[in-house]
């Protein structure tokens, strides 16, 4: 009898230790699968663009010009839309959406707070072409008639900043593109800062009541520094988000090859070139010019997504 149950529990043992071993062999394997694909990715990026890089050098990266004609190509103008556009959309969608997960999670009654965050969630889902086609020919020729005209009537006249003001509204440009961008990336950094405020723990929130704190004083002095790391997480999801976004950029920056001061002029960035350009590319520098743009592209969300990370990490060491 006793044989027989130690038979079965050695049995039994032995299954387990089979589960877990294929278990953990799994794991193992989708990690790996993730770093080749990673692997994958960076090679063909930088085969794709040695033609273009060997071609132009560094001035690659230095070039305005954009001329498919004369096969004279430079990186200069879709970058600086690109880094332009996204700091326009996490000026605006960072605060506003700190502000929203703010209400939600201190301020706002019971009966309003799912309605507001079914809304928001309904915005991460939209489609961007959804976005592009709203800001085309609704909100674009909004800002040409009402905004665009005023920051050029009031802002357009002051010492050092007019010339980011200064030129016709045309409605579509750099500053469309940047208000677009930070809509779509609103409910991001509002969804995740939501739920990471919602995981502090009430009682530090009840201490700082009890010594006689504000609202403002618990959301400043206790929510947003024990949430912290999760907030910046979500605002470099979005930040991640602005950098790669296409068709909504496309339909609404104008697509104009060069640099302006202005806000208002038409631009272009990374991802907008390679959707507009990459069907019609005829020649083997002109494709390697756009896969050379596809590499910055994924240098610049690299090298985010790295600072990101080691400012984690600095003040997880700073907290203990």
């Amino acid at each position: 009898m006793v044989s027989v149950e130690a038979t079965t529990r050695a049995r039994a043992l032995d299954r387990l230790r089979l589960g877990d071993a294929a278990f953990r062999h799994m794991t193992r394997a989708a990690a790996i699968g993730v770093l080749l694909l990673l692997t994958g990715v960076i090679i063909s990026l930088i085969a794709g663009a040695l033609p273009a890089l060997r071609a132009f050098g560094f001035g690659f990266l230095t070039t305005e010009k954009w001329n498919p004609v004369t096969e004279k190509f430079g990186a200069l103008a879709p970058i600086y839309g690109t880094l332009v556009t996204s700091f326009i959309a996490m000026l605006i969608a960072v605060p506003v959406g700190l502000m929203i997960a703010f209400f939600l999670t201190e301020l706002c009654p019971p009966w309003l707070r799912r309605p507001i965050g079914i809304a928001i969630e309904l915005l991460a889902g939209i489609p961007s072409i959804i976005y592009g086609i709203w800001g085309l020919f609704v909100f674009a020729p909004f800002l040409q008639g009402t905004l665009q005209p005023f920051l050029i009537n009031t802002l357009g006249n002051v010492p050092g900043i007019a010339p980011l003001f200064s030129g016709p509204p045309y409605g579509i440009g750099v500053l469309t593109a940047g208000l677009i961008l930070a809509v779509m990336v609103l409910p991001f950094v509002t969804s995740i800062s939501r739920d990471v405020f919602e995981a502090v723990p009430p009682v530090l929130k009840e201490a700082a009541y009890g010594v006689g704190c504000t609202t403002w004083e618990v959301v400043r002095f206790v929510v947003l520094p024990y949430a912290r790391v999760g907030v910046i997480g979500g605002v470099m999801l979005g930040l991640g988000r602005a950098l790669g976004e296409t068709m909504a950029v496309t339909f609404v920056i104008g697509n104009a090859h060069r640099i302006s001061a202005s806000l208002i002029a038409p631009g272009t960035t990374i991802s907008a070139t390679i959707a507009n350009e990459f069907t019609e590319a005829v020649g083997d520098l002109y494709t390697s010019s756009l896969i050379a743009l596809g590499l910055i592209l994924f240098v610049i969300t690299f090298i985010v997504l790295a600072a990101a990370r080691y400012m984690l990490l600095r003040i997880e060491r700073r907290i203990g």
